[in-house]
């Protein structure tokens, strides 16, 4: 079976689940979120969410930390500039 993942193509035996699939990647499945052909699929869905042919497969990681404050503070004093 042949499924994108983030738009690169994965051949795949027939049969997985969404969670067998992020299994496979070994992406640590605490810090993602995955989408099944534009629609969101929650987590506690993945293990009974089967794969077809063609389907494609968004993932996000979430990375802690960061400095979310002065991107805030950068927006808010560019768009007073316009």
């Amino acid at each position: 079976m042949q499924v994108y993942v983030n738009g690169e193509d994965k051949e795949l035996g027939d049969g997985l689940s969404l969670l067998d699939l992020l299994n496979i990647l070994n992406l640590p499945i605490q810090r993602i979120a995955v989408e099944l052909n534009r629609s969101v699929v929650r987590r506690a869905e993945w293990a009974s969410t089967p794969l077809k042919d063609d389907d494609r497969v968004e993932i996000v990681h979430f990375v802690g930390g960061g400095s979310f404050g002065r991107i805030e503070k950068k927006m808010s004093v560019e768009s007073q500039q316009r």
